[in-house]
């Protein structure tokens, strides 16, 4: 491994040396109208990966722009088209008075809609470990995806059972599903996380609402009335409007926080959960690491009035490499060259349902 007291993952780049390849990557996605942003995609990876350390070697991305564009075109000709027919012929349905059919088209298109959103996520993580070299070796899976997709669609769905109680386990099972699938070298990864490390903090985010709602109806059914036969007027006292803009503070600014808690618990989860050969990764980014990086990214944007976003990649990618670590060994000599199938094409799908980030 590495030095004693030593991080595995290191992250050794500048915004300053970050800040030409972000503005040349702007002007020419301005200029193109859009096109160009599947190498501005490309060009963001090679910087960020050349300056990722793990271990004793910097990370190398070989996608190529090419590569995301000819995804984007397949998704565009394979789904957009046939989508945008059934759009408009379940409007000439509905115009004609074929509801039930013109209803059993749409849901049938839903629910390949949220199929393909599935394959999208396996197959970009599929994509991206077969594009990041570590001494030469890249990762991978010959899994297609197509499984995991039906994975995806009744997991979610049972976890929508019991009120929703189940979805914290149908995030973890998945995730587990998808990261047992890949693998980097000879090596394949493991994914053991549980869902009852989340279960808590989840409840907290489920919790909330059903209290604010009690509290609004509560107000709304017998403390206003009280209030106002009290003072003998015919309008709700300035109590009951102080206590319905806390209520809607609490709406929208305990929700985000407890929600942000809760994904910060569920990825130090998940991620303490994989593991590759003899290496156990860890992440430790807490509750308050990610609101300050929210913050951050919020006053960026502001500040600079709006241009800063261009840098939201280069902040999230340190900020996920910084708490990112590993302990444990790995043997160089037993690293050869994964046989995985290499997918020809980039993150269309992905990309289509604008799903991950960098």
């Amino acid at each position: 491994m590495s030095e004693q007291g030593a991080r595995a993952f290191g992250f050794e780049g500048t915004w300053r040396e970050y800040a030409p390849i972000a503005f040349t990557n702007l002007l020419l996605t301005i200029v193109t109208l859009g096109i160009y942003r599947f190498w501005a995609t490309t060009r963001t990876r090679q910087y960020l990966w050349s300056r990722t350390r793990f271990i004793d070697e910097h990370l190398e991305w070989t996608g190529t722009g090419k590569e995301l564009f000819i995804g984007f075109l397949l998704v565009l000709a394979l789904f957009g088209l046939p989508f945008l027919f059934i759009q408009f012929g379940l409007q000439a349905l509905l115009l004609q008075g074929y509801v039930g059919v013109a209803f059993s088209l749409g849901f049938v298109a839903f629910g390949w809609i949220f199929y393909l959103s599935g394959v999208a996520l396996f197959r970009m993580l599929r994509y991206r470990l077969s594009r990041t070299f570590w001494h030469g070796i890249r990762g991978g899976s010959d899994d297609k995806g197509w499984g995991y997709g039906w994975s995806y669609v009744w997991k979610n769905f049972v976890g929508s059972f019991a009120l929703y109680l189940l979805v914290p386990w149908a995030m973890i099972s998945l995730w587990n599903e998808r990261w047992s699938k890949m693998s980097f070298g000879p090596f394949e990864f493991s994914a053991t996380a549980s869902e009852r490390e989340i279960f808590k903090r989840f409840l907290l985010f489920y919790l909330v609402p059903l209290v604010l709602i009690a509290g609004v109806v509560f107000a709304a059914l017998f403390a206003a009335p009280s209030a106002m036969q009290a003072s003998g007027g015919s309008e709700p006292p300035a109590s009951f409007g102080i206590a319905i803009l806390l209520t809607m503070l609490a709406v929208y600014v305990a929700l985000p926080l407890i929600a942000v808690a809760f994904y910060a618990k569920y990825l130090r989860v998940a991620i303490g959960g994989l593991s590759l050969e003899g290496l156990d990764f860890h992440f430790d980014a807490r509750t308050k690491d990610w609101f300050m990086l929210i913050l951050g990214d919020i006053g960026l944007v502001i500040v600079t009035l709006g241009i800063g976003a261009i840098f939201l990649n280069y902040r999230h990618w340190k900020f996920f490499v910084t708490h990112l670590d590993a302990t444990g060994e790995i043997s160089l000599a037993q690293l050869t060259q994964s046989t995985t199938a290499a997918p020809g094409q980039g993150e269309g799908l992905a990309d289509a349902f604008d799903m991950g980030a960098i």
